[in-house]
């Protein structure tokens, strides 16, 4: 492997990091090993720190490819409570709200859920890193500053009802670039004349890349040493 001419990595991003911290690791695990103070990694597509799965980490060259990769068609498992919702869309944040959910039922939730296939508009999240006027979203959340966020066009390929076990639900869904599943369970929950939020997240593919294909992240150390050409040298 040439991490300096480029190469994709498809990582299982842990629990409660972020993906620049991922990217952070990884590029400094090969200077070390290369020689070298500097090396160009990034992510092709993020992940919040309360989600886990897919993380495409490009080296090198294969940074230039970033915007091609981040198009491809991605699934995701979420789990989802509805009665209840928070500012940040998951377990971010505390509990603000809450709603009924007796009127819930399974086919309720599956007749639902069949609304939101294809071109949909959604609002992302305030806590989110969509730029408004040159500074990140989360930014104003955090400070309780009120903002607009325009809605945003995607699509919304399939979602299947995976778990049905009141107030939790199970959803998969496969969709494009720009989609947040936290804003998704929000408007999921806003449908069934509810409130909803995201308790779990997984990446489970992005392209054809499933998350059992994905390296550990403890198993980068023994990748890198195995494979990294050695006569890879400093520019």
């Amino acid at each position: 492997m040439n991490f300096i001419e480029g190469e994709v990595l498809y990582i299982d991003k842990p629990l409660h990091w972020t993906s620049f911290r991922l990217v952070k690791v990884v590029r400094a695990k090969l200077c070390q090993r290369l020689k070298m103070k500097k090396l160009k990694v990034g992510h092709a597509g993020t992940l919040d720190p309360l989600a886990t799965g897919v993380m495409m980490i490009c080296t090198g060259k294969m940074t230039k490819q970033i915007d091609q990769l981040q198009a491809l068609t991605k699934e995701y498992v979420a789990e989802i409570k509805l009665g209840a919702t928070t500012p940040s869309f998951d377990l971010e944040t505390e509990i603000d709200a809450e709603y009924p959910i007796d009127h819930i039922s399974r086919e309720k939730v599956e007749e639902c859920l069949k609304t939101f296939i294809g071109e949909i508009d959604q609002v992302p999240p305030v806590f989110s890193a969509v730029k408004v006027d040159g500074k990140r979203a989360y930014e104003f959340a955090r400070k309780n500053e009120d903002i607009e966020l325009k809605p945003k066009k995607l699509v919304i390929d399939s979602i299947e009802l995976l778990d049905y076990s009141l107030p939790t639900i199970s959803v998969r869904v496969t969709c494009s670039k720009g989609t947040y599943i936290r804003a998704l369970a929000r408007d999921i929950g806003v449908a069934l004349q509810s409130g909803a939020h995201l308790t779990g997240l997984e990446r489970t593919m992005v392209g054809d890349i499933t998350v059992q294909q994905c390296l550990k992240v403890d198993e980068l150390d023994d990748i890198f040493d195995k494979h990294i050409i050695t006569t890879e040298k400093k520019d």
